[in-house]
Protein backbone atom coordinates (compact mmCIF):
# COMPACT_ATOMS: atom_id res chain seq x y z
CA UNK A 1 0.00 0.00 0.00
CA UNK A 2 1.66 3.33 -0.70
CA UNK A 3 1.22 6.13 1.33
CA UNK A 4 -1.00 7.95 -0.91
CA UNK A 5 -3.15 4.84 -1.27
CA UNK A 6 -3.38 4.41 3.03
CA UNK A 7 -4.47 7.80 3.06
CA UNK A 8 -7.24 7.39 0.57
CA UNK A 9 -7.71 4.85 2.58
CA UNK A 10 -8.00 6.86 5.91
CA UNK A 11 -10.27 9.63 4.24
CA UNK A 12 -13.13 6.99 2.91
CA UNK A 13 -12.88 5.59 6.50
CA UNK A 14 -11.48 1.89 4.43
CA UNK A 15 -9.27 -0.30 6.31
CA UNK A 16 -5.22 -0.11 6.15
CA UNK A 17 -2.56 -2.01 6.94
CA UNK A 18 -1.28 0.80 9.46
CA UNK A 19 -2.21 3.58 10.83
CA UNK A 20 -0.12 6.47 9.12
CA UNK A 21 1.47 9.24 11.29
CA UNK A 22 1.40 12.89 10.56
CA UNK A 23 3.74 14.97 12.80
CA UNK A 24 5.30 18.37 11.36
CA UNK A 25 7.46 20.79 12.81
CA UNK A 26 8.95 24.41 11.90
CA UNK A 27 12.39 24.27 9.69
CA UNK A 28 13.50 28.54 10.45
CA UNK A 29 13.88 30.18 13.62
CA UNK A 30 10.55 32.15 15.16
CA UNK A 31 12.16 35.51 14.43
CA UNK A 32 12.22 34.70 10.58
CA UNK A 33 8.58 33.46 10.83
CA UNK A 34 7.04 35.54 8.03
CA UNK A 35 9.48 37.41 7.54
CA UNK A 36 10.16 35.65 4.13
CA UNK A 37 10.06 39.14 2.32
CA UNK A 38 12.21 41.12 4.38
CA UNK A 39 14.87 38.77 5.70
CA UNK A 40 17.66 37.93 3.54
CA UNK A 41 18.23 34.09 3.26
CA UNK A 42 15.06 33.22 5.24
CA UNK A 43 13.43 31.87 2.58
CA UNK A 44 16.26 29.81 1.38
CA UNK A 45 16.98 28.30 4.66
CA UNK A 46 13.28 27.51 5.22
CA UNK A 47 13.23 25.58 1.37
CA UNK A 48 16.12 23.21 3.13
CA UNK A 49 15.10 22.54 6.18
CA UNK A 50 12.83 19.77 4.26
CA UNK A 51 16.04 17.89 3.19
CA UNK A 52 17.12 16.56 6.36
CA UNK A 53 14.21 16.16 7.44
CA UNK A 54 13.12 13.95 4.61
CA UNK A 55 16.24 11.69 5.80
CA UNK A 56 15.26 11.28 8.91
CA UNK A 57 12.03 11.42 8.84
CA UNK A 58 10.30 9.77 5.72
CA UNK A 59 6.93 11.15 6.06
CA UNK A 60 3.34 9.10 5.78
CA UNK A 61 1.72 12.60 5.03
CA UNK A 62 4.36 16.25 3.83
CA UNK A 63 3.19 19.18 5.03
CA UNK A 64 5.43 22.12 3.33
CA UNK A 65 6.30 24.27 5.80
CA UNK A 66 5.85 27.61 4.72
CA UNK A 67 7.47 28.97 7.77
CA UNK A 68 8.75 32.44 6.47
CA UNK A 69 5.61 33.00 4.08
CA UNK A 70 3.25 31.44 6.31
CA UNK A 71 0.38 34.79 6.05
CA UNK A 72 -0.53 36.52 3.59
CA UNK A 73 1.42 40.35 4.81
CA UNK A 74 -1.80 42.83 5.20
CA UNK A 75 -1.25 46.40 4.96
CA UNK A 76 -3.56 47.63 7.81
CA UNK A 77 -2.15 51.03 8.47
CA UNK A 78 -4.60 53.11 7.13
CA UNK A 79 -7.48 50.77 9.03
CA UNK A 80 -8.97 52.90 11.64
CA UNK A 81 -12.25 52.50 11.44
CA UNK A 82 -15.01 49.49 9.28
CA UNK A 83 -15.41 51.86 6.75
CA UNK A 84 -11.33 51.44 5.96
CA UNK A 85 -11.42 47.72 5.82
CA UNK A 86 -13.61 48.30 2.39
CA UNK A 87 -9.99 48.84 0.84
CA UNK A 88 -8.80 45.56 1.84
CA UNK A 89 -8.95 43.82 -1.54
CA UNK A 90 -8.00 39.92 -3.02
CA UNK A 91 -4.33 39.51 -2.91
CA UNK A 92 -3.11 39.70 -6.51
CA UNK A 93 -1.50 36.61 -7.98
CA UNK A 94 1.25 39.08 -9.20
CA UNK A 95 2.20 40.21 -5.69
CA UNK A 96 5.53 39.62 -4.12
CA UNK A 97 4.06 37.26 -1.68
CA UNK A 98 1.68 35.07 -4.07
CA UNK A 99 4.72 34.42 -6.51
CA UNK A 100 7.17 33.35 -3.13
CA UNK A 101 4.84 31.06 -2.39
CA UNK A 102 4.37 29.42 -5.84
CA UNK A 103 8.65 29.71 -6.15
CA UNK A 104 8.73 27.75 -2.26
CA UNK A 105 6.18 25.49 -3.21
CA UNK A 106 7.59 23.77 -6.53
CA UNK A 107 10.50 23.81 -4.73
CA UNK A 108 9.83 21.79 -1.99
CA UNK A 109 7.55 19.34 -4.15
CA UNK A 110 11.04 18.86 -6.11
CA UNK A 111 12.85 17.85 -2.69
CA UNK A 112 10.11 15.07 -2.18
CA UNK A 113 9.50 13.95 -5.58
CA UNK A 114 10.79 10.59 -6.38
CA UNK A 115 12.51 9.85 -2.79
CA UNK A 116 8.54 10.19 -0.64
CA UNK A 117 5.27 9.10 -2.30
CA UNK A 118 3.49 10.67 0.66
CA UNK A 119 0.83 13.04 -0.65
CA UNK A 120 2.07 16.53 -0.08
CA UNK A 121 -0.13 19.24 2.02
CA UNK A 122 0.38 23.07 1.27
CA UNK A 123 -0.50 25.15 4.44
CA UNK A 124 -3.19 28.00 3.85
CA UNK A 125 -4.18 30.23 6.69
CA UNK A 126 -7.71 31.31 7.23
CA UNK A 127 -8.60 35.23 6.37
CA UNK A 128 -9.59 35.70 9.97
CA UNK A 129 -5.98 34.59 11.43
CA UNK A 130 -4.79 37.07 9.06
CA UNK A 131 -6.40 39.92 9.57
CA UNK A 132 -6.32 39.05 13.52
CA UNK A 133 -2.60 38.67 13.04
CA UNK A 134 -2.46 42.25 10.53
CA UNK A 135 -4.19 44.18 13.40
CA UNK A 136 -2.03 43.19 16.37
CA UNK A 137 -0.76 46.03 18.40
CA UNK A 138 3.21 44.22 19.13
CA UNK A 139 4.57 40.76 16.95
CA UNK A 140 2.35 38.28 19.01
CA UNK A 141 0.25 35.82 17.70
CA UNK A 142 -3.60 36.39 17.79
CA UNK A 143 -3.78 32.94 20.67
CA UNK A 144 -5.67 32.92 23.78
CA UNK A 145 -5.09 36.33 26.09
CA UNK A 146 -3.92 38.43 23.25
CA UNK A 147 -4.78 42.41 23.17
CA UNK A 148 -6.70 42.99 20.25
CA UNK A 149 -8.32 46.02 20.75
CA UNK A 150 -8.59 47.32 16.99
CA UNK A 151 -10.09 44.07 16.37
CA UNK A 152 -12.57 43.72 18.96
CA UNK A 153 -13.74 47.28 17.98
CA UNK A 154 -14.46 46.95 14.24
CA UNK A 155 -16.18 43.87 15.06
CA UNK A 156 -18.88 46.19 17.52
CA UNK A 157 -18.78 48.99 14.91
CA UNK A 158 -20.19 46.57 11.88
CA UNK A 159 -19.58 42.81 11.73
CA UNK A 160 -21.10 42.83 8.50
CA UNK A 161 -18.01 44.92 7.27
CA UNK A 162 -15.77 42.35 8.94
CA UNK A 163 -17.63 39.62 7.29
CA UNK A 164 -17.48 41.41 3.13
CA UNK A 165 -13.54 41.84 3.95
CA UNK A 166 -12.93 38.51 5.10
CA UNK A 167 -14.74 37.05 2.24
CA UNK A 168 -12.61 39.65 -0.06
CA UNK A 169 -9.62 38.37 1.55
CA UNK A 170 -10.49 34.76 0.69
CA UNK A 171 -11.03 34.83 -2.69
CA UNK A 172 -7.53 35.41 -2.68
CA UNK A 173 -6.09 33.00 -0.88
CA UNK A 174 -8.36 30.25 -2.28
CA UNK A 175 -7.42 31.88 -6.14
CA UNK A 176 -3.69 31.51 -4.56
CA UNK A 177 -4.57 27.39 -3.81
CA UNK A 178 -6.12 27.01 -6.88
CA UNK A 179 -2.36 27.30 -8.50
CA UNK A 180 -0.79 25.51 -5.51
CA UNK A 181 -3.15 22.65 -6.43
CA UNK A 182 -2.88 22.70 -10.22
CA UNK A 183 0.16 24.03 -11.15
CA UNK A 184 2.65 23.02 -8.00
CA UNK A 185 2.61 19.69 -7.34
CA UNK A 186 0.69 19.69 -4.24
CA UNK A 187 -2.20 17.55 -3.20
CA UNK A 188 -4.70 19.16 -0.63
CA UNK A 189 -4.62 22.37 1.75
CA UNK A 190 -4.14 22.30 5.13
CA UNK A 191 -6.29 25.08 6.17
CA UNK A 192 -5.58 26.41 9.77
CA UNK A 193 -8.20 28.06 11.68
CA UNK A 194 -9.23 28.61 15.20
CA UNK A 195 -11.05 30.47 17.65
CA UNK A 196 -9.19 29.94 20.76
CA UNK A 197 -10.61 30.84 23.91
CA UNK A 198 -13.93 31.88 22.04
CA UNK A 199 -12.43 35.66 20.90
CA UNK A 200 -15.72 35.25 18.71
CA UNK A 201 -19.12 34.74 20.00
CA UNK A 202 -20.78 31.01 18.25
CA UNK A 203 -23.11 33.42 16.67
CA UNK A 204 -20.14 35.96 15.28
CA UNK A 205 -18.53 33.15 14.16
CA UNK A 206 -21.37 31.49 12.38
CA UNK A 207 -22.63 34.86 10.95
CA UNK A 208 -19.55 36.53 10.00
CA UNK A 209 -16.79 34.35 10.07
CA UNK A 210 -17.42 30.66 9.36
CA UNK A 211 -18.45 31.78 5.67
CA UNK A 212 -15.25 33.20 4.44
CA UNK A 213 -13.77 29.74 5.97
CA UNK A 214 -16.33 27.94 4.46
CA UNK A 215 -15.55 29.45 0.88
CA UNK A 216 -11.92 28.41 0.97
CA UNK A 217 -12.49 24.58 1.26
CA UNK A 218 -15.14 24.26 -0.44
CA UNK A 219 -13.15 26.11 -3.34
CA UNK A 220 -10.24 23.42 -2.90
CA UNK A 221 -13.01 20.76 -3.08
CA UNK A 222 -13.54 22.10 -6.62
CA UNK A 223 -10.12 20.73 -7.30
CA UNK A 224 -10.12 17.94 -4.87
CA UNK A 225 -11.60 16.17 -2.01
CA UNK A 226 -8.28 15.39 -0.19
CA UNK A 227 -8.16 18.80 2.42
CA UNK A 228 -7.48 18.89 5.69
CA UNK A 229 -9.11 21.50 8.21
CA UNK A 230 -6.14 21.87 10.83
CA UNK A 231 -8.40 23.58 14.04
CA UNK A 232 -5.08 24.81 15.59
CA UNK A 233 -4.97 24.18 19.12
CA UNK A 234 -1.52 26.30 19.59
CA UNK A 235 0.03 25.74 22.76
CA UNK A 236 -2.92 24.12 24.65
CA UNK A 237 -5.56 27.05 23.16
CA UNK A 238 -8.43 25.57 23.00
CA UNK A 239 -11.53 25.87 20.54
CA UNK A 240 -15.11 25.42 20.41
CA UNK A 241 -15.07 22.57 18.23
CA UNK A 242 -18.64 22.52 17.48
CA UNK A 243 -18.32 25.87 15.26
CA UNK A 244 -16.54 23.77 13.18
CA UNK A 245 -18.88 20.67 12.00
CA UNK A 246 -19.92 22.61 8.99
CA UNK A 247 -16.87 22.40 6.99
CA UNK A 248 -16.66 19.97 4.98
CA UNK A 249 -12.89 18.73 4.91
CA UNK A 250 -11.54 15.05 3.91
CA UNK A 251 -10.17 15.06 7.11
CA UNK A 252 -10.15 17.24 10.74
CA UNK A 253 -6.75 17.90 12.42
CA UNK A 254 -7.75 18.22 16.06
CA UNK A 255 -5.80 19.59 18.93
CA UNK A 256 -7.90 16.77 21.62
CA UNK A 257 -5.04 17.25 24.41
CA UNK A 258 -6.61 21.23 24.12
CA UNK A 259 -9.68 20.56 23.56
CA UNK A 260 -10.30 18.07 26.50
CA UNK A 261 -11.36 15.33 24.13
CA UNK A 262 -10.34 12.26 22.82
CA UNK A 263 -9.82 10.85 19.00
CA UNK A 264 -12.94 8.51 18.97
CA UNK A 265 -15.51 11.38 20.65
CA UNK A 266 -13.85 14.12 17.90
CA UNK A 267 -14.45 11.82 15.29
CA UNK A 268 -17.93 11.13 15.97
CA UNK A 269 -18.25 15.36 16.31
CA UNK A 270 -17.25 15.27 12.75
CA UNK A 271 -19.81 12.87 11.71
CA UNK A 272 -17.83 9.96 11.48
CA UNK A 273 -14.91 11.60 9.41
CA UNK A 274 -11.29 11.06 9.41
CA UNK A 275 -9.51 12.74 12.39
CA UNK A 276 -5.56 13.37 12.98
CA UNK A 277 -3.85 13.75 16.23
CA UNK A 278 -3.75 12.08 19.62
CA UNK A 279 -0.23 13.41 20.90
CA UNK A 280 0.28 16.89 22.84
CA UNK A 281 3.06 18.85 20.46
CA UNK A 282 5.58 19.02 23.34
CA UNK A 283 4.79 16.39 25.30
CA UNK A 284 5.82 12.80 25.55
CA UNK A 285 6.25 13.16 21.87
CA UNK A 286 9.24 15.37 22.37
CA UNK A 287 10.45 13.62 25.98
CA UNK A 288 9.55 10.26 26.15
CA UNK A 289 11.49 7.38 25.84
CA UNK A 290 10.97 4.72 23.17
CA UNK A 291 9.29 2.53 25.22
CA UNK A 292 6.93 5.38 26.59
CA UNK A 293 6.28 6.45 22.96
CA UNK A 294 5.39 2.44 22.02
CA UNK A 295 2.92 2.34 24.75
CA UNK A 296 1.32 5.81 24.25
CA UNK A 297 0.69 4.79 20.68
CA UNK A 298 -0.77 1.40 21.46
CA UNK A 299 -3.03 3.39 23.91
CA UNK A 300 -4.21 6.02 21.49
CA UNK A 301 -4.94 3.03 18.66
CA UNK A 302 -6.62 1.28 21.36
CA UNK A 303 -8.82 3.99 22.05
CA UNK A 304 -9.71 5.37 18.48
CA UNK A 305 -8.92 2.27 16.47
CA UNK A 306 -7.75 1.65 13.29
CA UNK A 307 -10.17 2.87 10.64
CA UNK A 308 -10.17 6.84 9.40
CA UNK A 309 -7.47 7.83 11.42
CA UNK A 310 -4.06 9.30 11.31
CA UNK A 311 -1.61 9.93 14.49
CA UNK A 312 -0.55 12.97 15.06
CA UNK A 313 -0.03 16.41 17.31
CA UNK A 314 -2.50 19.10 18.62
CA UNK A 315 -0.17 21.44 16.91
CA UNK A 316 3.84 21.63 15.38
CA UNK A 317 6.09 19.74 17.52
CA UNK A 318 8.99 21.27 18.79
CA UNK A 319 11.63 22.77 16.15
CA UNK A 320 14.71 20.89 17.92
CA UNK A 321 12.91 18.22 18.01
CA UNK A 322 15.23 14.61 16.94
CA UNK A 323 12.87 13.41 13.91
CA UNK A 324 14.11 9.91 14.85
CA UNK A 325 11.43 10.18 17.96
CA UNK A 326 8.64 10.64 15.01
CA UNK A 327 9.82 7.52 13.24
CA UNK A 328 9.33 5.39 16.46
CA UNK A 329 5.80 6.24 16.68
CA UNK A 330 5.46 4.78 12.96
CA UNK A 331 7.27 1.59 14.26
CA UNK A 332 4.37 1.61 17.35
CA UNK A 333 1.75 1.60 14.07
CA UNK A 334 3.30 -1.27 11.96
CA UNK A 335 3.36 -3.55 15.31
CA UNK A 336 -0.15 -2.61 16.88
CA UNK A 337 -1.55 -3.11 13.46
CA UNK A 338 0.81 -6.37 13.16
CA UNK A 339 -0.36 -7.40 16.81
CA UNK A 340 -4.57 -7.07 15.81
CA UNK A 341 -4.66 -8.54 12.22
Amino acid sequence: MTKKERMQRVFANQPVDRVPVAFFHHFTPVEEWNKGLSVPGAIERNIEGHLPALEKFNPDVIKIMNDTLMMMPLDVSFVKSTADLEKIQPMSMDCDYAKAQIDLTKRVVDIYRGKCDAPIYVTAFSAAWVLRNSLMASDDLPVAGASEPLMRKLMEEAPQAIADCLMRMSKGIAELNKILLTECGADGIYFSCANQANFFSKEFHANYVAPSEQYVLNEAKKIRDTHILHICGYHGNGNDLTLFTGYDAAAYSVAVNAEGTTMSEAKKLFGGKAVIGGFAQDGIIYKGSKEELKKATWDLLDEMGQIGVVLGADCTVPTDIDDTRLNWVREASEEYAAAHK
